[in-house]
């Protein structure tokens, strides 16, 4: 049994996943923008992710813009049969490097198409409606318009499964009575826990959660606690982080990322790190001292 094998799985868009992924988005360059400074790294991190047992990689292609899912592509192509690549629409990307919104149906459309063309693949397993009515967290408005057009290339073939990022449970709700949600992608972790009661409302309908940011993300966490639990384990805050994720609710996926290989396996061995009923306590009141 591979490390990675000691997370479990959980059912995602009809396939058996680990609920330790990799999450592609520190492959572009600073800020999500333009290549990485190590092509050959970046390859090897893809490379070393799947050997590693990985089977659930989350991308999309307005990071970089295309620049994850061509390399992607390049490192992993042809796919193995078992391993799913979830992307997102909703967004692109200015020549500055600022994320604007893009939900119209030929923005949609053009989106989907482009995720086709440059991850080599002829259907997307899963595609993400990134709701951008705030780009920083998730903001009330209908999705009905977007949603639709998504849904309409799903029946068209070009999308097997459909999800939601940056959504609130008004949405979630909204997105269901339109096409089936096999997940939902939000900020979430030790100290940022506004989704507490949406995932476990999620586990019981058996819709996955995917939590990113599992350290605070562009304002990463400063917590003594989690800096303490760490040392105490001889481990390293961010695989304490994931940790703590893993135990949190079975129907979370994991999908951290990084374009380091040393941290990749570091990442991947929380999947075996054991955490203490104290530390457990002292980490679930993370949020509290946060607040």
């Amino acid at each position: 049994m591979s490390t990675i094998d000691q997370s479990g799985t959980f059912n995602l868009g009809g396939h058996s996943v680990k609920r330790l992924g990799y999450g592609a988005m520190q492959l572009a360059g600073p800020g999500v923008f333009g290549p990485p400074k190590d092509h050959g790294a970046a390859l090897a991190v893809l490379r070393e992710a799947v050997a590693s047992s990985v089977n659930h990689i989350d991308t999309s292609d307005f990071y970089g813009p295309h620049v994850t899912n061509q390399i992607i592509r390049e490192a992993l192509h042809p796919y193995r049969d078992d391993l799913t690549i979830v992307t997102k629409i909703g967004a692109r990307r200015g020549a500055d490097g600022s994320w604007i919104p893009a939900f119209s149906r030929e923005e949609l459309t053009e989106a989907v198409h482009d995720n086709l063309r440059n991850l080599g693949l002829d259907v997307l397993d899963v595609v993400n409606l990134r709701i951008m009515f705030d780009v920083h967290g998730p903001a009330e408005g209908s999705i009905e318009a977007p949603l639709t057009v998504l849904a309409d290339l799903q029946r068209q073939g070009l999308v097997r499964h459909v999800g939601l990022s940056n959504a609130t449970s008004k949405q979630i709700t909204e997105g269901r009575g339109i096409t089936e949600i096999v997940c939902v992608q939000n900020q979430y972790n030790l100290a940022h826990r506004a989704d507490d009661a949406l995932i476990d409302d999620l586990a019981r309908d058996g819709i996955a959660y995917v939590p990113f940011f599992p350290l605070g993300g562009f304002s990463p966490l400063q917590s003594s606690t989690l800096s303490d639990v760490a040392a105490r384990l001889n481990a390293t805050p961010m695989q304490v982080a994931l940790a703590w994720l893993l135990r949190r609710a079975k129907n979370i996926l994991l999908i951290p990322g990084t374009s380091s290989l040393g941290h990749l396996r570091e990442n991947l061995t929380a999947a075996g790190l054991a955490l203490p009923d104290e530390a457990l306590k002292q980490l679930d009141g993370v949020a509290g001292s946060a607040a």
